[in-house]
């Protein structure tokens, strides 16, 4: 039993107080109402994203001539995004800043403008993922609610956070990762508290909603995963150097490709089309489409069956291509891809499992490329099993530290 003295010591605002009755001028259960129309608006979009990015797949593959229009596709999206989305080009930057500055309300064409330019890219055979396309349709559709709603800039930050959550937490059916992927990817080092119980909601309702549609997302299994040993440890430190080492070469691969497009042509519709030039002479000289698109079947034999060792290496080179010039998509499905046939490489002289170091790359390349170990380990959590924990976490620390600051993100902020 407390004293009067010693209750006199307590904080005056007891955890329910503090809960729902925030220092700005919005309550938690504003944001909680905006979460859940957030929710099903974020939710069906990714859904139909999902749906889409399947049909133009299987379209693309039963019609594989469809290729050679690549490059007046990456012309026409490039050129749409000169003449019409200039201010919202900058992507998942924008929204980091936004995140971080407030300023002006994101353009609400930045989601039709993504949306088209990624299904235009996947249908004609571009090296892309999804998850920037999730993104950036669920921020711009959240940030339209800012000023209705008469957001105070700390809120609309949280709000933006939520629909990130959301968005990743859908496309990928990972809602667990989405919360912690919005609250670790725009701030290395810190993560807002403050905003944790609305972007979890969003994550999880976003998800929920996107499986009402029948969004269908990819199961991986790792068969075997051994008792962890002092020796499992070693060999897990060794794998998750290398891929922090693969996410390192990756960043600066993209940030230099960017850099040499942009200072030899000017006219950004050029580079698209040049780019698509060499995506459609490479598949036409290594006969294969394995290394365009999302990549999803290469994915899913990497836990399987041993594959061409350079594979990792051809995927890179293929997304650094498209995505550095112009092409829309995002780059967390291409590095699945990298990291999970890089851990198949290595299980010709690591001795841990061929599944358990295809999924180790997996998430750990990603991990490195995005400075999230803690999102990627719970992302590897939900899609293997709680089994793999320990060996997926070691490996996506060790990457993240190995990969240094570096960020695909380059508006990403450091503590």
């Amino acid at each position: 039993m407390l004293t009067n003295n010693q209750s006199n010591l307590l904080p005056k605002h007891n955890l329910f107080t503090c809960f729902f009755k925030q220092k700005n001028n919005t309550s938690v259960l504003k944001l909680l109402f905006i979460s859940l129309l957030l929710s099903l608006l974020v939710g069906s979009a990714s859904a139909g994203f999902l749906i889409s990015l399947d049909w133009v797949t299987d379209y693309r593959e039963e019609h594989l001539w469809i290729i050679l229009f690549l490059p007046i596709a990456g012309f026409s999206v490039s050129w749409v995004y000169l003449r019409y989305g200039k201010n919202v080009e900058q992507g998942n930057n924008l929204l980091i800043d936004t995140i971080h500055d407030g300023g002006e309300r994101i353009p609400f064409r930045m989601a039709p403008l993504i949306y088209i330019g990624t299904i235009l890219t996947h249908l004609f055979g571009g090296s892309a993922g999804r998850e920037g396309t999730a993104l950036q349709m669920a921020g711009a559709i959240a940030d339209q609610f800012s000023k209705p709603f008469r957001l105070s800039k700390e809120d609309r930050s949280t709000l933006l956070l939520s629909a990130i959550a959301g968005g990743f937490g859908a496309v990928f059916g990972t809602p667990l990762a989405g919360m912690v992927f919005a609250l670790e990817f725009n701030h290395l080092g810190k993560l807002n508290y403050r905003a944790i119980f609305p972007v979890l909601m969003t994550a999880v309702l976003s998800d929920q909603v996107c499986k009402l549609w029948n969004a269908e997302h990819t199961a991986y299994y790792i068969d075997i995963v051994p008792k962890l040993t002092f020796a499992g440890i070693a060999y897990s430190l060794l794998a998750g150097i290398i891929f922090g080492l693969c996410a390192t070469v990756f960043i600066r691969f993209m940030h230099e490709a960017s850099k040499l497009w942009k200072r030899y042509i000017v006219f950004s519709p050029l580079r698209a089309l040049l780019a698509g030039l060499f995506v459609v002479s490479g598949v036409y000289l290594l006969g294969t489409t394995k290394y365009i698109g999302l990549g999803i079947p290469m994915i899913e034999l990497s836990f399987e069956q041993q594959q061409l060792p350079y594979d990792f290496a051809l995927k890179l080179l293929f997304t650094v291509v498209t995505l550095s010039a112009g092409f829309k998509g995002g780059e967390v499905t291409p590095l699945f891809f990298i990291g999970a046939t890089l851990g198949n490489a290595l299980s010709l002289f690591i001795p841990l499992q061929m599944g358990l170091l295809a999924g180790m790359g997996f998430v750990a390349v990603f991990a490195g490329a995005t400075n999230t170990p803690i999102a990627c380990t719970l992302m590897a959590i939900e899609l293997f099993g709680a089994d793999s924990a320990v060996y997926v976490a070691i490996a996506c620390v060790v990457s993240y530290i190995f990969s240094g600051k570096l960020s695909i993100y380059t508006s990403q902020r450091m503590t």
